[in-house]
């Protein structure tokens, strides 16, 4: 039965609900919708209420961000803290680490369940502001945080009954961190797959993350001793991001991504990824003529190598690319010039929408 804070939602979800291109060689020309952590432009980020929704708007694949809990439960977040989405220093004010953060892997999944999720929030001394200013309000209604089991039987409860395909697309946050922690969090993410049938590309599963070193412990180790054989997704982050952190000389510092935008190096990626998750602007360069592709999205092509851009969200777009006015501008860069195999997005309805009307525009041109 699926939880009854949803019930709200499902009016709404069906309403949005239409068909799905039944068109294989339209299909085969349209990039991905990835709906990232959800509808999360219009609900809290990674809330089942706010997967519900996004199914409704008909992605090709929702997101799902893993990290562990105490007792090394598979939680549905972005951060491995709990700062900015919860009222954790309100519920748990003893437990921040000395650093002062309130870190996911020291709460148990009972405790976990007692925090009041909220649309995410940052904070200035003592004033918290909404990140994104518009979006769904801060505090506002009842929403709790997920397990991985929780919501993969969210997403197949409703393949089920609305009959669609719609994938998962589940990223392992900082393996790196959950190693320091004594935790592997790689075979934990593998064996709860396992468990709900994803073995393969055939069940409409993507497995991400920023670590090149346990994506090729996942594929040369993980997955033959498991009998799986999941699409992997290597996403590119800028180094002083701080996506991962080794440790040089006793101190912890930034891993460098240079070496994959480097020559030889998107082709060493591809020995052990089968697509890229670059920002989205790396894959731009101004021109002569104006925007073109970068140097990162040509050698992808030349090696065949989808790529699956992030972040694309209407309320916020990208700084300094000359001539983006709105994001019906930014969809046609990336989707008509630039030809991304999929598109991460905070608004999969717009994104929807968008490649809808330019297929039916396709059509009325061909009669």
């Amino acid at each position: 039965m699926l939880p009854r804070s949803l019930s709200p939602i499902f009016a709404l979800l069906i309403a949005l609900t239409g068909a799905i291109s039944d068109t294989l060689a339209a299909q085969q020309a349209e990039p991905l919708v990835i709906a990232h952590r959800g509808a999360s432009a219009y609900l809290p980020e990674h809330t089942l209420e706010a997967k519900a929704l996004a199914y409704g708007m008909r992605p090709d694949y929702i997101e799902q961000d893993l990290v562990l809990s105490k007792d090394n439960r598979l939680i549905v977040m972005h951060d491995i803290t709990l700062d900015n989405v919860t009222d954790v220093a309100k519920q748990f004010p003893d437990r921040a680490r000395e650093n002062g953060h309130f870190y996911t892997i020291d709460f148990t999944l009972k405790e976990l369940k007692q925090l009041r999720v909220s649309e995410a929030f940052k904070r200035s001394g003592q004033t918290v502001e909404q990140k994104y200013p518009g979006r769904f309000p801060l505090w506002k209604s009842s929403f709790q945080l997920s397990t991985f089991e929780e919501e993969l039987e969210l997403i197949q409860g409703l393949n089920q009954s609305l009959g669609y395909d719609i994938g998962i697309y589940p990223e392992i946050k900082k393996p790196w961190f959950h190693h320091r922690e004594g935790r592997d969090i790689a075979r934990r993410t593998l064996e709860v797959l396992q468990r709900y049938g994803y073995r393969n590309a055939a069940q409409k599963v993507f497995l991400q993350s920023f670590d090149p070193e346990e994506l090729q412990r996942i594929d040369r180790e993980l997955m033959p001793d498991m009998g799986m054989d999941l699409p992997l997704v290597q996403l590119i982050a800028e180094t002083s991001w701080g996506e991962k952190q080794v440790e040089r000389e006793g101190f912890l510092v930034n891993y460098s991504y240079d070496w994959i935008r480097e020559p030889g190096g998107l082709a060493k990626v591809a020995g052990y990824a089968d697509a890229i998750g670059p920002w989205a602007v790396m894959l731009v360069r101004k021109g002569d003529s104006g925007l073109q592709a970068s140097a990162l999205r040509e050698e992808a092509r030349r090696l065949g190598l989808p790529v699956h851009a992030y972040t694309f969200r209407a309320d916020t777009l990208p700084e300094n690319l000359e001539g983006i006015e709105g994001f019906d501008d930014l969809l046609a860069l990336f989707i008509n010039q630039l030809a991304v195999e999929g598109l991460f997005t905070d608004h999969p309805d717009r994104v929807r929408a968008f490649i809808d009307r330019q297929r039916e525009a396709a059509a009325l041109a061909d009669h």
